[in-house]
C-alpha cells in the first residue's frame, strides 16, 4: 500500500491552518469538480483532494496522520505500526459510510474503523446528548490476570487561538476487570463530551490491546512460554519451578522430553468465564563445553552412548 501525502494533494505545508486548508481545499474543488472541469483526469483527482480535506479538515485524523506519517514519502510503501493510535481518544462524527466508500484502501487502512459512526441525537433542538469517544489503550499481560485500577493518559486534538492542531492530554483513573483480553471494550459512563442544554454527556469506549510480552505469547484466551530444561532433566524427567504469569507452579518433565514439547496447564491462561490455558514449549539447553571436566563429560557420552540424531534422515 502506498503512503499519501494529503498536504501535497492540497497544495499546503504541513503546518498550514485550518482556513489555509480550506482555501486550498476550494479552490481544487473549483477546478477538479466533475460538473464543471474540464481537466481529463477530473473525477479522480476531486476524489483525492475530497479524501485529503476529510482528514485534514478534522483536527482529531489530522494529528492521528501527522503521528503516524512522520518520515514517509509519497508512494513509498506503507504500514501502519501495531498500535500506532493507541491512547489517542477519538469522537464518533467524522466520516459517513457513503463519504468514505469513495475514498483509498490507505484511508481505510488508517480511519476504516471510525465509519458510519454518528452520535445518538435526540430530544429538542438545544437539549442534545453528548458525542461518545473511543480510544485503544495498551495494557500489559498482567493487567489481564490480577485486573485493578490503572492511570491512563489519553491524547485529543484541539483547536488552538491561532487555527493550529494541539495535543491535549487529560488523565484517567480506569478499572480494568480481572481477565480483560484483546479487542474487549471497556465502557466509561459520561467520560465522552458534554450534552448540551444539560443532555446527558455521552461515554467513552476503550478498547483494549495488549503489549508484546518479552517471554509469552498470546493467543486468544491461552498463553504460551518457553521453558527451559537440562538435558538430564528432559532425559530423565524431573520436577522443576516455572514462573508463570500469576506466579509460580511445579511442573513435572516427563522422562524423555524433547525441545518442542507443549505442556498444558489448563485453566492457567487468561482468566475469565472460560479461562485459556498456559502451554509451556520446552526447551532443551545444553550446558557449554568451557572447562576440561565438562570436555571430559561430552567425550564420554560421546564413546559410550550409541545415539545418532540424524538416524533416519
Amino acid at each position: 500500500m502506498e503512503f499519501k501525502d494529503y498536504y501535497q494533494l492540497l497544495g499546503v505545508d504541513r503546518d498550514a491552518k485550518q482556513e489555509d486548508i480550506k482555501k486550498a481545499y476550494r479552490k481544487l474543488a473549483r477546478k477538479y469538480h466533475p460538473d464543471v472541469s474540464k481537466e481529463p483526469d477530473a473525477e479522480v483527482r476531486m476524489k483525492e483532494v475530497n479524501e485529503a480535506f476529510a482528514v485534514l479538515s478534522d483536527p482529531e485524523t489530522r494529528a492521528a496522520y501527522d503521528n503516524v506519517g512522520k518520515g514517509f514519502q509519497p508512494g513509498q510503501d506503507f504500514r501502519p505500526p501495531p498500535g500506532w493510535n493507541s491512547g489517542y481518544e477519538f469522537s464518533e462524527h467524522n466520516f459517513s459510510g457513503a463519504e468514505a466508500a469513495d475514498f483509498s484502501d490507505f484511508f481505510s487502512e488508517l480511519f476504516g474503523s471510525r465509519m458510519g459512526r454518528s452520535a445518538s441525537r435526540g430530544g429538542a433542538q438545544f437539549h442534545v446528548r453528548g458525542e461518545d469517544h473511543h480510544a485503544k489503550i495498551s495494557l500489559d499481560l498482567e493487567d489481564a490476570y490480577q485486573g485493578g485500577v490503572r492511570t491512563l493518559t489519553l491524547r485529543s486534538p484541539q483547536m488552538d487561538e491561532r487555527g493550529r492542531v494541539v495535543m491535549a492530554e487529560r488523565t484517567l483513573e480506569v478499572r480494568i476487570p480481572k481477565g480483560v483480553h484483546e479487542g474487549q471494550v471497556i465502557r466509561l459512563a459520561g467520560q465522552g463530551s458534554p450534552g448540551l442544554g444539560g443532555a446527558q454527556a455521552g461515554d467513552l469506549y476503550l478498547e483494549v490491546q495488549l503489549k508484546a510480552h518479552p517471554r509469552y505469547r498470546i493467543d486468544g484466551q491461552d498463553v504460551y512460554a518457553t521453558l527451559p530444561v537440562a538435558p538430564w532433566e528432559a532425559a530423565l524427567g524431573a520436577t522443576v519451578e516455572a514462573k508463570v504469569p500469576d506466579g509460580v507452579v511445579e511442573v513435572r518433565i516427563p522422562e524423555g522430553s524433547q525441545s518442542g514439547r507443549k505442556l498444558r496447564l489448563k485453566g492457567r491462561g487468561i482468566p475469565g468465564p472460560t479461562a485459556g490455558d498456559l502451554y509451556l514449549v520446552l526447551d532443551v539447553v545444553l550446558p557449554p563445553a568451557s572447562n576440561p571436566k565438562a570436555r571430559a563429560l561430552y567425550q564420554t557420552m560421546a564413546s559410550e552412548l550409541a545415539f545418532n540424531p540424524r538416524q533416519g534422515l
